[in-house]
């Protein structure tokens, strides 16, 4: 579909059913950058049967939406090139794969990479895997990872399929374990933190998650694995709701900032951990695992942590 030179309705379909409004737009509308469908959408712009519609907001079959004019200048779209991610990308990206079938595809994704184009960013792990399969005209993100944080990133490639593990996903029936480590030695043993968070933006745009009683419920349990002094510690992660930034807000109130997390701790802070040869942000979603429709047990995918995280840990083991 074109971008709309006036206000334009669509009709969510039956195979639309499930699908959340901002992949819904990034499908339909291809030559307008995320980012601005992001804008409008925060702006009110997009409206579902009437209604302002928030970028999580799901779609049902029947559902009426309004799209605002996008009429793109000639500079803008010229502004888009290059049009097709690189080769080289499509090939980091496919090299990530650590599992496929009729439905799935999981990735270990690496760090670095955004899941999807979007804020100065012209291509991400989906534009990358569309660009490598045209054949595979359906996939879509089961869910997000930020750009840092390596592992686990599951894309369905039937809608069917992203209906469902949507579905799992709203009932908490999807298990998310990450490895995190945080700096300082962790306190407080198996620790389950019920704190709501809110996002904020920034002067720029940039967006920052706080504790805020006003905000939305999160629940994320932490489990020392391994301290290495009171340098730092290894938790496993898991996680009772899926917010923005949640395990990084969470551990960095608890005072256990993520190590090498520029957003939310403080760089001096893990000055021994950098001194071990942390570069980035110590987070990785470990493993997922979920229970698919007709199966008799769970499908358990597990991304073995990266060889950059796993020396750090071997030069803080050894003192």
């Amino acid at each position: 579909m074109p971008a709309a030179s006036k206000v334009a309705y669509v009709e969510a379909g039956e195979g639309e059913a499930g699908q959340r409004i901002d992949n819904f737009l990034a499908r339909i509308l291809k030559d307008v950058p995320r980012s601005r469908l992001y804008r409008i959408l925060r702006r009110g712009e997009v409206r579902i049967n009437g209604k302002r519609a928030a970028a999580s907001q799901r779609l049902a079959a029947g559902d009426r939406i309004r799209l605002p004019p996008l009429q793109r200048s000639a500079s803008a779209a010229q502004q888009d090139v290059p049009k097709t991610p690189s080769r080289a990308l499509r090939e980091f990206v496919t090299g990530a794969v650590i599992y496929e079938d009729r439905d799935l595809i999981v990735l270990n994704k690496p760090a670095g990479v955004a899941v999807h184009g979007g804020s100065g960013l012209n291509f991400g792990v989906i534009e990358a895997l569309r660009a490598a399969y045209p054949q595979l005209t359906e996939l879509e993100l089961v869910h997000r990872l930020d750009r840092e944080t390596s592992g686990c990133l599951l894309v369905a490639k039937r809608r069917a399929a992203l209906r469902e593990l949507h579905a799992l996903l709203r009932e908490r029936r999807m298990e998310k374990r990450y490895l995190a480590l945080v700096v300082g030695r962790w306190p407080f043993g198996a620790k389950t933190i019920d704190l709501p968070l809110m996002t904020h933006q920034r002067q720029g745009g940039e967006r920052v998650v706080r504790v805020h009683a006003a905000g939305r419920e999160a629940s994320t349990r932490f489990e020392p694995l391994r301290h290495f002094g009171k340098a730092a510690t290894l938790l496993d992660v898991s996680l009772g709701t899926g917010r923005t930034h949640q395990i990084r807000v969470h551990a960095a109130h608890a005072g256990h900032p993520i190590a090498g997390d520029e957003k939310y701790c403080e760089r001096d802070l893990d000055a021994k951990i950098r001194a071990a040869g942390l570069q980035r942000m110590f987070l990785h979603a470990h493993s997922l695992s979920f229970t698919r429709a007709g199966a008799a047990v769970p499908f358990t995918i597990t991304a073995a942590l990266p060889p950059e995280l796993q020396s750090v840990l071997d030069r803080l083991a050894q003192g």
